[in-house]
């Protein structure tokens, strides 16, 4: 069983690491574009401290606005801090470090997903090699194929009917053909990146790669 301590101690450290990984950027790397279409790693930067500023209360009626569209409330919210200067957001991620974010039906752990995906979002397309610890992505990944998934992160079906298995640790789960890769790669992919399918290989590899393009 998940200890929510630990989770948000996990979110914490995390935070801090992309706060260092932003504090080592130039201007150019800021309006780098990152997997999440549309955003650069300003706007990224900028959604990793919504959580933290923008209460639940102010975000649904935001989302009224939007006809609780919450895709579109929450890239409404990020464009609005991505106007906040650069080093303002990192010492924002930085002081608010700590804070134990909640969200509503994801719990602890949505907040924590978000850590480790968004870090890879901005370090793959600039190729830094900065990465969250294995262990992270074990316990990402245990959740991200239980029934508890938020399907904003895994929509149902996505990962049925495969067998997933890292390379770099001693993680398999499912049944069905096989995709194999790092973890961290797993994750992408069953997170919806399609740039992690070329570090994946196996007979499952199709599989997984038409649901993503289908999605």
């Amino acid at each position: 069983m998940l200890d929510e301590r630990e989770i948000y101690a996990w979110t914490s450290g995390n935070r801090l690491l992309i706060a260092d990984v932003l504090a080592s950027l130039d201007d150019a790397g800021w309006y780098a574009p990152t997997l999440c279409s549309g955003w650069t790693v300003r706007h990224l930067a900028a959604h990793l401290v919504q959580p933290m500023l923008v209460s639940f209360p102010r975000f649904f009626l935001t989302a009224m606005r939007y006809r609780g569209d919450t895709a579109k409330t929450v890239d409404h919210f990020t464009r609005r801090l991505a106007r906040t200067p650069p080093p303002q957001l990192i010492a924002l991620l930085r002081d608010h470090a700590t804070d134990k974010v909640s969200p509503p039906r994801v719990g602890p752990m949505g907040p924590f997903a978000e850590t480790c995906i968004h870090l890879r979002d901005m370090a793959r397309p600039l190729s830094l090699p900065v990465d969250v610890p294995v262990e992270h992505w074990r316990i990402l990944m245990d959740y991200l194929v239980s029934p508890a998934a938020a399907p904003g992160l895994t929509p149902a079906g996505r990962l049925r009917g495969i067998t997933l298995a890292a390379t770099d640790t001693d993680w398999v789960t499912g049944r069905g053909p096989e995709v194999r890769g790092t973890i961290e790669a797993l994750a992408m992919a069953a997170t919806g990146r399609p740039t992690a399918l070329a570090d994946l290989h196996g007979p499952g590899q199709h599989a997984l790669a038409s649901r993503l393009t289908a999605h």
